[in-house]
């Protein structure tokens, strides 16, 4: 098995740089185009336009970048929500384990069809249909969620132990009273952590959103792109970044309500330079002296 895993990962490996150097091969080298690049950051770039961030009322929390992030915030709470009660519909109907091979394959197809257009493209169709703003993103968001989400909800609920569902349905309980009250809850851990993720990941995107006029914070850099103001698009982008990594502190507090390695523990520096023999004799000592 061990083999057989080292020859697959090869050669995946060797295909990848095999198709990596044809793309290298293909390139196009321009002169002078590292300069240029050097002097559009330079000088364009940098420094950051920080007057995104101020406001006469009230500072921060009144500027325009704070208030085209909360608007991105928004918008990106609202579809991952909606999206994942949707999603948990469809995906019950997908898992193969819950519903008949040719239910579960319309499904699938639904999702697929969802996932497979993009989420931009998606917005630029509600842009059409509804107009500027973050309306048209949150239904573009939302569309792309579902089918995003209910993926990964599926394989997580067709990875499930089979035990739970053979004794439901030894009991006599119908599909909808297996899904409702055994295959959800089984697998609830999972679900929302795929919640938290999607949510970041929405988040992240939104930017994107509005780039085509979906509202949020990618509308400012949309602005700000038009009319070349490159320093105010950094500032803006700082802000992003800063965003979500206060954002993906929160789902690192969060998740640990909702996984089951709090008894587990943690891999030290020590187990790393010692043999397994030894490691275990010293974690062992440890707990016979506490």
């Amino acid at each position: 098995m061990k083999k057989r895993i080292f020859f697959i990962s090869s050669g995946l490996i060797i295909l990848a740089l095999l198709i990596l150097n044809d793309f290298m091969g293909q390139r196009i080298t321009i002169a002078g185009s590292w300069n240029n690049l050097v002097t559009f950051v330079f000088d364009d770039l940098i420094p950051p336009d920080w007057r995104v961030i101020e406001s006469e009322e009230c500072g921060f929390f009144c500027s325009a970048a704070w208030l085209g992030m909360w608007e991105t915030i928004k918008i990106a709470f609202v579809s991952t929500v909606i999206g994942f009660v949707f999603a948990i519909l469809i995906s019950v109907f997908a898992a193969l384990n819950l519903s008949p091979i040719w239910v579960s394959l319309v499904a699938r197809s639904v999702l697929a069809a969802m996932r497979t257009i993009p989420s931009i493209i998606w917005a630029t169709l509600f842009l059409v249909a509804i107009g500027l703003g973050p309306v048209a993103g949150i239904f573009a968001m939302t569309f792309y969620t579902i089918g995003y989400l209910g993926k990964l909800q599926y394989e997580a609920i067709e990875g499930m132990q089979s035990a739970p569902l053979e004794a439901a349905k030894a009991m006599g309980m119908r599909r909808h009273e297996v899904a409702i009250y055994v295959a959800i809850p089984e697998v609830a851990n999972h679900l929302i952590s795929q919640l938290i993720f999607m949510f970041e990941y929405n988040v992240r995107h939104g930017t994107v959103l509005g780039l085509v006029g979906a509202g949020g914070i990618g509308l400012l850099i949309q602005t700000a792109l038009i009319s070349h103001q490159y320093s105010r698009v950094t500032a803006l982008l700082i802000v992003i970044f800063v965003v979500v990594l206060v954002i993906e502190g929160i789902s690192m507090v969060a998740r640990s309500f909702v996984t089951e390695e709090g008894d587990v523990k943690r891999p030290s520096w020590f187990t790393v330079f010692h043999t397994p023999r030894r490691a275990s004799r010293w974690h062992h000592s440890d707990d016979e002296s506490e």
